[in-house]
């Protein structure tokens, strides 16, 4: 499975954006997928993820109400919508995939990752 994400940009705080994480191969829908991001000078983090339906979307508390993750299995893509964002939201996001069914917020649940795209806030 290669992974390519998309959508990151430069907004003001408050702003909204939305990522897209296209994915190759006939059995995207069989993977649960992820996001994750990165701050300069910090670990990755979790930031959301999907069951392989659609299911347990799943959200770390920082973004809850404000990031909603969705796929379309026929376009092999997930979202990552995000809305109200922050100064803190800046860092690299990555898309994953993982080979399980539901939503997982573990790293260690996902084998694939994409190359990463910039979501900078300004305050």
């Amino acid at each position: 499975v290669q992974l390519q994400a998309s959508g990151g940009g430069l907004v003001q705080a408050g702003g909204s954006l939305r990522l897209s994480c296209a994915a190759s191969g006939r059995t995207f829908s069989s993977y649960r997928m992820g996001w994750f991001r990165q701050a300069p000078g910090k670990a990755r983090e979790f930031v959301a993820a999907i069951g392989w339906s659609g299911s347990s979307p799943t959200y770390t508390d920082s973004v809850k109400g404000r990031f909603t993750i969705s796929r379309d299995n026929a376009k092999n893509t997930v979202y990552l919508q995000m809305n109200s964002l922050k100064p803190e939201d800046t860092a690299v996001y990555y898309c994953a995939a993982g080979r399980g069914t539901i939503a997982t917020m573990q790293e260690g649940g996902y084998d694939y990752w994409g190359q990463g795209t910039q979501v900078t806030v300004s305050s």
